[in-house]
This record gives C-alpha cells, sequence and structure tokens, in this order.
C-alpha cells in the first residue's frame, strides 16, 4: 500500500504526460483514459467513486480557491440536481424546471428546455455515440424516460414510443394503478445501456424495484433483474408464495455502480414493503437489503450478500457501491465495499463475492407482533462499526432543556432501544441509527487505487411505535374546510409553518396553481426527501387538502409537447419534454391483497419517526476515513454547523448534518465535502486535517462535481437550496450571492 506524497507526484506526472497528448476538452474514445478525468456521469465516473484526477489543485495551493462564477437558479424552487460537464458545456437544472446548457467557463447560457417539471430531481445522464455524432441527455420525467439532443435541447422523438418510455410498465401490476416508479437518482449508462432502478413508495402494495436496463438509442428494454423473484428464480423461496404479486419495494433508489472493465453492476437494493411490519413476507426476503452483482449486458445475477434479513427498520442499502483495489494479506484484491444506514462497512472480492473480513451472524430479539417472524439472526462484520447503536440516559442530547431531558428520561423507561429491536404497538423503540441514520445516497466516495473509502455519516435516531392499519374514513368532504385544517395542523404545520409560509419545508402558499393533483398526491402519500408519506389520507381528504392549498383536483396533466414558450428569459429552444399519458389513463392504486394468497389478519404502519435528529450527544455528523486494506477508520472529523444547540461550535458537527451532502476525492490527496450551514470543505486526505473551507450564500442538497477546461479545474456545488430553521441564513451575509451553481477555483495569477 502506497500512502505518500511520492505516490501522488507520480500519479501527477503520469496524468499530465496523458492530458498533454490528448486535445483539451475532448474524450479520448477510451473508458479506461477516461475514468476519473470527466465528470459526465452523476458521482463523476460509472464506478460511482466521486474520485477526480485532478493535477492542478493540490494540497498547497487549494487555500487559494475563490468563486470563479456562479449562475443564478432563477427561482425560489429548490434544486437538488448535481451538474455533469461534457467538453466546454455544463448542463444543470433551474428556473421553471428547466434544463439548461451552460458555457463552462463562464456560465454563458446555451439552450433552455423549460418547463420539466418532475424530472429526476438529483441528476441526468449522458450518451455519445463512437462517432460522436449522436449526444444525448437521458432522464425520467414523470415515469417516463426521455431523450434530449446534448447540443440542440430538443427532445429525440423517436426514442421510445413517440419519444418516451413508460416505465409504469413491467412490474407484474396494473400499469394504470403504479402512481410513483421514477427514482430521484439518473441511474447509470455502461455502453448502450441506462441501467435504471426507481422509487415506487413505502406502502403497502407498492410496486416492486425490479432493475431494468433499456437501449439509450430506441428505448428498448433489454433485460430485467427481479429483486422480488418470480417463481423457478433464484430467491423465490426466501418469500411466501406469489409475494411478486403484491409485495413492493426491494429497489435501487440511490447510486448504482458499474466496474466498466468488467461490465458489471452493483445493485444497493433497499427494503421491502412494508418497511416496518413484515408479516405478509415471511423470509429472509432476497434480493431486499442486498448488494448484488449482475452482468451489465444482460442483468443476470452473478453473486449477492444480503445485509439485513427481513427487515424491519428501512435499513436500505442506499449509498453507492465503491469500487477499490485493496492490498489485502500481502495481495491486490480488486474489492467493492458498502456502507449501510446502521453503520456497517461490507467488504467484497468485486468479482467472487467472497467477504474481505469475517463476517458472523449473531442472535438478535425476537418480535412480539402477531403475525411477525423476525429473522433469528443478522450478519454482523468484524470491521468498526461507524455510528452507535443505542439511546440512552448517558447518551442523551446534554443540551436539552431540564424539562425535556426529564421527559425524555420518562420515556427511556418504558421504552426499547438497541440495534435490531424490532418495532411494537405495545411500546416505543429507539432505533440508533434510525431511518436517516448512517451514511446514505451520496455519502460514499473512494480513492479507488488506494483502497481508502470515505464515509459522511449522521447519528439520526428513529423512534418507532406500531398501530393497527383501519379501514379508511369516508365522511370528510372538499368543502370540510375546519377538517382540512385539523389535518394540516397534525400532519403539516411543524414543516411548513402555522401560515403555510415554511420553515423547516418549503413554502405551501397556493402551491396548487404549481403542481397537478397527481404531483401533490404522489408526494403527500409516497414522501419526499425527509418528508414521511402519509399513508392513511384518504382520496376525499386529500382532495380537500389540495383545494385548501389553491389546488383543482380535476385539473388534468395534459403534458405539452416540444413547442417554444417564452416564460423564461433566455435561448429557450422547447418546452415541457414530449406528451406523456395523462391523469385521465391512471387507475387506482392496488390497494388490497390478490385473492389467492395468504394475507396476514392485520396490517400495521408507523411513521418514520424522524423528529429527533439530535436526540443523541455530539458529535452528530461526521466524515470519516476508511482503510479497507487493514479494515480500521484512519481518521474522523465533525462536520455541518448548527444554530439550534451549540450556536455554531463546529467541534459538535449538526444534527441532520450529512443528508443530502456529497463529496469529491482528488488525485492530490484532497477531499471535498459539504455539510450543513451551507459548508465546503477540503480536508487533507492522509490525516483530515482542514485545508480550505469556505460557507456558501445558500444552502447545497446536491452531489458536488468536478472538472477540467483548458488545463484548469474547477468544482461545482449547487447552492439552490434554502436554510432551515436549525441552520444560519447566510443569504442575508454581506456579499452573498443569489441562489445557483457556484463554480470554484483557483484564480489565474496576474
Amino acid at each position: 500500500m502506497i500512502k505518500n506524497k511520492w505516490f501522488y507526484f507520480f500519479r501527477i506526472v503520469l496524468l499530465t504526460i496523458v492530458m498533454a497528448s490528448i486535445t483539451i476538452g475532448c474524450e479520448t474514445g477510451t473508458k479506461k483514459s477516461l475514468e476519473h478525468t470527466t465528470w459526465s456521469h452523476y458521482g463523476g465516473s460509472p464506478d460511482q467513486s466521486k474520485f477526480f484526477e485532478s493535477p492542478g489543485i493540490t494540497k498547497s495551493n487549494v487555500s487559494e480557491m475563490e468563486i470563479l462564477w456562479s449562475y443564478p437558479s432563477g427561482d425560489d424552487r429548490f434544486y437538488f440536481f448535481s451538474p455533469i460537464i461534457v467538453d466546454s458545456t455544463m448542463y444543470v437544472l433551474g428556473k421553471n424546471s428547466s434544463l439548461i446548457a451552460i458555457h463552462a467557463r463562464t456560465g454563458e447560457e446555451l439552450w433552455i428546455h423549460t418547463d420539466l417539471p418532475g424530472i429526476t430531481r438529483r441528476g441526468i445522464n449522458y450518451w455519445e455515440s463512437e462517432d460522436k455524432k449522436d449526444k444525448r441527455l437521458l432522464f425520467t420525467l414523470n415515469n417516463s424516460i426521455q431523450a434530449i439532443n446534448a447540443e440542440t435541447g430538443k427532445s429525440i422523438l423517436d426514442f421510445g414510443t413517440e419519444g418516451y418510455v413508460d416505465l409504469r410498465e413491467g412490474l407484474d401490476r396494473d400499469p394504470t394503478s403504479v402512481t410513483r416508479i421514477q427514482s430521484m437518482m439518473p441511474g447509470v449508462i455502461y455502453d448502450d445501456l441506462l441501467i435504471l432502478g426507481s422509487a415506487p413508495g413505502e406502502a403497502y402494495f407498492s410496486p416492486p424495484g425490479h432493475i431494468r436496463a433499456y437501449n439509450v438509442v430506441t428505448g428498448t428494454l433489454e433485460w430485467t433483474f427481479h429483486t422480488i423473484p418470480h417463481p423457478g428464480e433464484f430467491g423465490y423461496d426466501t418469500w411466501p408464495k406469489d409475494a411478486y404479486k403484491y409485495v413492493g419495494g426491494a429497489n435501487v433508489w440511490s447510486e448504482i455502480s458499474v466496474d466498466s472493465e468488467r461490465g458489471i453492476a452493483y445493485l444497493p437494493i433497499g427494503s421491502p414493503t412494508y418497511d416496518y411490519y413484515g408479516a405478509d413476507r415471511l423470509g429472509s426476503n432476497l434480493f431486499a437489503n442486498s448488494l448484488v452483482a449482475v452482468d451489465a449486458r444482460t442483468g443476470e445475477r452473478i453473486w449477492h450478500y444480503q445485509t439485513v434479513h427481513h427487515d424491519l427498520w428501512d435499513y436500505d442499502l442506499s449509498p453507492a457501491p465503491q469500487l477499490l483495489t485493496v492490498d489485502k494479506d500481502g495481495k491486490k484484491v480488486d474489492a467493492v465495499a458498502i456502507a449501510t444506514k446502521h453503520g456497517f462497512v461490507f467488504v467484497f472480492d468485486r468479482v467472487t463475492g467472497e467477504s474481505l473480513f469475517p463476517i458472523e451472524e449473531k442472535p438478535f430479539p425476537k418480535s412480539q407482533m402477531p403475525g411477525e417472524e423476525s429473522w433469528p439472526t443478522q450478519p454482523i462484520t468484524s470491521l468498526p462499526s461507524f455510528t452507535r447503536h443505542e439511546v440512552t440516559k448517558e447518551n442523551l442530547n446534554p443540551f436539552f432543556s431540564d424539562s425535556l431531558r426529564q421527559d425524555w428520561l420518562q420515556r427511556l423507561d418504558s421504552a426499547k432501544t438497541g440495534l435490531y429491536v424490532p418495532p411494537s404497538d405495545k411500546y416505543e423503540t429507539l432505533i440508533m441509527p434510525g431511518a436517516l441514520g448512517g451514511a446514505n445516497y451520496g455519502n460514499t466516495a473512494a480513492d479507488p487505487y488506494n483502497g481508502i473509502m470515505y464515509i459522511q455519516t449522521q447519528e439520526y435516531a428513529s423512534t418507532y411505535r406500531l398501530s393497527k392499519v383501519e379501514p379508511p374514513k369516508t365522511e370528510l368532504t372538499a368543502n370540510d374546510v375546519g377538517r382540512v385544517k385539523s389535518l394540516y395542523n397534525s400532519s403539516c404545520i411543524s414543516c411548513h409553518g402555522p401560515n403555510m409560509e415554511g420553515g423547516a419545508g418549503p413554502s405551501l402558499k397556493n402551491i396548487g396553481h404549481h403542481m397537478f393533483y397527481s404531483e401533490f398526491r404522489n408526494t403527500v402519500v409516497n414522501g419526499k426527501g425527509v418528508m414521511p408519506g402519509l399513508v392513511h389520507v384518504d382520496e376525499a381528504s386529500l382532495k380537500a387538502l389540495f383545494q385548501f392549498l389553491g389546488g383543482d383536483p380535476e385539473r388534468r396533466n395534459f403534458r405539452r409537447g416540444n413547442q417554444e414558450v417564452a416564460t423564461v428569459d433566455g435561448p429557450v429552444v422547447a418546452s415541457g419534454g414530449v406528451a406523456i399519458p395523462s391523469d385521465a389513463q391512471r387507475g387506482a392504486p392496488m390497494e388490497k391483497y390478490p385473492e389467492d394468497v395468504e394475507r396476514p389478519k392485520a396490517r400495521y404502519t408507523t411513521d418514520y419517526g424522524l423528529d429527533w435528529p439530535g436526540l443523541i450527544d455530539p458529535p452528530w455528523s461526521s466524515i470519516l476515513a476508511y482503510d479497507l486494506n487493514n479494515g480500521s477508520i484512519k481518521w474522523r472529523r465533525p462536520i455541518g454547523v448548527d444554530s439550534l444547540y451549540v450556536q455554531g461550535d463546529e467541534s459538535k458537527g449538526a444534527p441532520n448534518g450529512t443528508q443530502r451532502k456529497g463529496m469529491v476525492i482528488t488525485s492530490t490527496g484532497i477531499v471535498f465535502a459539504t455539510a450543513k450551514g451551507g459548508r465546503v470543505y477540503a480536508f487533507d486526505s492522509e490525516d483530515g486535517s482542514i485545508l480550505w473551507e469556505t460557507t456558501l450564500s445558500n444552502e447545497t442538497n446536491a452531489q458536488p462535481s468536478m472538472f477540467t477546461l483548458n488545463g484548469k479545474e474547477y468544482l461545482v456545488i449547487n447552492a439552490t437550496s434554502n436554510f432551515r430553521s436549525d441552520s444560519y441564513d447566510h443569504s442575508k451575509k454581506p456579499g452573498a450571492i443569489a441562489k445557483g451553481y457556484v463554480v470554484y477555483g483557483i484564480p489565474d495569477k496576474k
């Protein structure tokens, strides 16, 4: 294992020689030469390492970084979009949900395809043909896949059926009953395939999260990997008979990693539905909560490992699997590592699936819920955990008021806490980490050559208590404003404010004028971001609430075609993508079990229990370097700032400080990381010392990007979100720049 400055020096020399042999800003034509030198994929490269060959920005000059230019997002919406850069063009999401091509050195607008509400929130894909004559952007939009010409910004109408592919098809459900399937993540490109996950929701009877690959030119479905196996397929016997007909989830809603050289895709598969009560899915439930290696060309399973059996805690595998070469017992091994929500790291031989460190199946408490059969053991790796697993009287937040502390001491007397304690309807369970704890999407990166994985993590507990699902209430009418206000006050006011003007969540003032009922319904029922889904609200209540917020439930979502509009200033070339099926073609979501399957006598649910991000003592959020050559944590540092408890003391980190954040790792030994409070850091990869830091004028909720143009390197950060109420509002500071995409670099010497 090489861990010194000479390694970085020789790598810089080698890269300089390689870069000198190609035309600046143009691609070289081979996968290997392109890897980690461009940022044309979400996560940099298909391996999702967020690693970038950056010879120009070093430990000695990174402190000179400044804002070189910025591009305003143009409205008050939040954009979670991670820019990609191809040659001299950067693609961003901005004003009026527009996809915008800008010059990567100046921010000059090249074209705008406006009015794309419902587009993949966190990024898009770029593909080009070998002769570079066909360049296209691929993304999901309102449960469809669409393609746009990367040079003109106009929709490609011969893609799929009249320009789109319907993602609701082929999911073991009536397609018209599927209200939500597209993922907020863009998927990943391998050769001429778009490999795509999904986000079908987490309610009972949600669609299954089968992984699918589509031809980027024709839109043809090339293969499907059934995450909930069909009869005769491997893993079918780990579920009840015909479970694939009614169980949902087991989806990849985050980042898929690809070993492009070997043609292997690594799928971090999430939890099955329903997350917290599994009496209708008895068994270990393959391939839920599993890291699965598949042939990227065919979708055939190569190997798998399940990190949680019969999940009852929403322990999705959500961060990107990291592909690294490690020095194990004196031998170089190409490995894949996955970090989890519950604070463990599992490391496997990338080809065989053999674990590189011991894993032991250990017994855990049995569920007492009727009909439930929790799995008796769970896999525990020998590697050190990077989170705590229990809420105790001793580790309660020391900054709580005396009265709040007394309340929690009483709650702990009757609650149960600890790793893998099953949820119950008889007592409260305090699960540490909870649904948003540990490592989440965007929170892993790697130096693929040195065997070091970087993890952003947060100590975030969830509080659960199951309750029986009751029959829906039907007495509420659309005009019963008083009851609607009661619903708002009980479920919405804490985040959206007493006057709907926002707080922890965005403003809802007249939101009904800006979205269709189907979009509103999907958000409320299925949740979005940190907002949990309100699965018990009946249809009449939802429509009444939508009217209360200024909407018309009968206004249909007839999408406009590819016509030009003038609602956005700038070089608008098209609007709305291509026409997709309207709401009139949608049926009711699946609401009951098929007639021919066994089912539990009752169903139970709980909310996500996310009310207490700072429940235990600090540090609440951290970044750490995990040395996978020897299985040790090399260094760890708190990140993020908090104004609720410690008034900006950065030694404590911040509650919920790494959610929706990300990293860029450079070949020169720098770890760029974002954190709560608009913080941007440059850490020394060797010891975690801070080399440079700054504070954005607005919050960032996206993966940073990095690129080289004309021999100069740039770091791009999306700063388009509002600060939460428990963060300092830096948008009001002197010299604050407008919401937008901020580009940092080392200024040219005069």
